[in-house]
């Protein structure tokens, strides 16, 4: 059984792409939008995550992005995985590696390119041990 490092590859690009704060927020503290302001908020990295689950859900199920020899069924755990770990992962929301003041921090609903670099290694570590080493799927 050959691995399919597809949803990979897109889910990681996916996360950078949609962190709150990086490229935008939406909503922002004092505007609907915000570009580059790397902060975050509960009810932004829930928008950000139904964003970012739309997306993948297209570019996995309906377009078809994989990365192997051959052709699968509608695998519909890549999709949904991935767009958990987004929002659990998501700088601030739970917790923030580096954090501003420290090593390690809860819920402080910031961010920072050094944190968003980190999040998404671990990100794509979770994800190559779910799809890959794991070969987790959920076939409707």
């Amino acid at each position: 059984m050959s691995a399919d490092w597809g949803p990979v590859v897109v889910a990681v690009v996916l996360f950078i792409l949609l962190s709150p704060g990086l490229l935008f927020q939406l909503p922002a503290r004092t505007r609907v939008v915000e570009f580059g302001n790397m902060n975050t908020s509960g009810i932004a990295i829930l928008i950000h995550a139904v964003i970012y689950f739309c997306i993948i859900t297209i570019l996995i199920i309906a377009i078809g992005i994989h990365i192997h020899g051959r052709r699968i069924m509608k695998d519909w755990a890549a999709p949904l995985i991935a767009a958990a770990l987004f929002a659990f992962l998501s700088p601030g929301l739970v917790f923030q590696i580096p954090g501003k003041e420290g090593p390690f921090e809860f819920m402080k609903m910031k961010t920072s390119l050094a944190s968003i670099f980190v999040h998404m290694v671990i990100y794509g570590l979770l994800l190559i041990l779910f799809f890959v080493v794991l070969h987790i799927h959920l076939y409707v």
